[in-house]
């Protein structure tokens, strides 16, 4: 198992947005997390990430390894982890080229850098397109390409994404769900959180739904696509 999370627990200022939750996912897999807004997606992201704190008792295993003893910046470099984080969160100031090779600081493999950098300008030729340009000034299809590109180049093992849809139009949107599933066929393991829940479920093989930080339904996604429950409240 690529990534085991077990009883995850976090709480901010006394109160507890996740309580307990459990889940898997296994190596070259896609997965989805879904729920309404407030149910703790973001949360559990970060917790793998490091970014916020978890409360005793928690558990989470990458690769056979504690995360836990992990900080946030070992999180990427160590264990693979990149993160696409809600808003992208880009450096504005900087080209798209310099964001993506920012992503590279504590790689050694050159070569393998270099083919990197080529795939995401092949999966993405809008940003081949505007290398030299100010990530700020990009439109907000073209930061999330970034960002997604960005993560690729911290050659991630695991990708997690946070509402990788949010501000898109359909079209772009799923040019983006594309080149993700692309990536996930060249070795990419994908964690994503998604209020869109049919379109996390289309991209997915399995899904988790979370309600008020407790796990609610677990199964793979034509089971989730189909359940009742589901439909009524988030397919609409």
């Amino acid at each position: 198992m690529l990534l085991s999370v077990e009883n995850l627990r976090v709480s901010y200022d006394g109160i507890r947005a996740l309580h307990g939750i459990s889940f898997h996912v296994a190596e070259g897999e896609r997965v989805c997390i879904i729920g309404a807004n407030g149910a703790g997606k973001s949360t559990a992201l970060r917790a793998i990430s490091r970014l916020v704190p978890v409360e005793a008792g928690s558990k989470m295993i990458c690769m056979g390894k504690d995360l836990l003893k992990y900080p946030a910046d070992k999180v990427v470099s160590k264990l693979g982890i990149s993160h696409v984080p809600e808003g992208r969160r880009l450096f504005g100031n900087l080209t798209v080229m310099e964001n993506l090779l920012l992503a590279t600081f504590a790689r050694k493999d050159g070569k393998r850098i270099e083919q990197d950098l080529e795939r995401v300008l092949s999966i993405f030729p809008r940003l081949e397109e505007r290398k030299t340009q100010k990530a700020g000034t990009l439109s907000g299809g073209e930061q999330q390409m970034l960002a997604i590109g960005r993560a690729f180049m911290s050659a991630r093992k695991i990708m997690l994404l946070d509402e990788p849809s949010m501000g898109l139009a359909p079209l772009l949107m799923m040019s983006v769900f594309e080149a993700l599933k692309e990536l996930n066929k060249e070795g990419t393991t994908i964690l994503l959180v998604e209020q869109n829940a049919r379109l996390a479920l289309q991209f997915a093989q399995r899904g988790y739904v979370l309600e008020n930080g407790d796990l609610a339904l677990e199964g793979n996604s034509e089971e989730l696509l189909a359940d009742p429950d589901v439909k009524k409240a988030y397919l609409g």
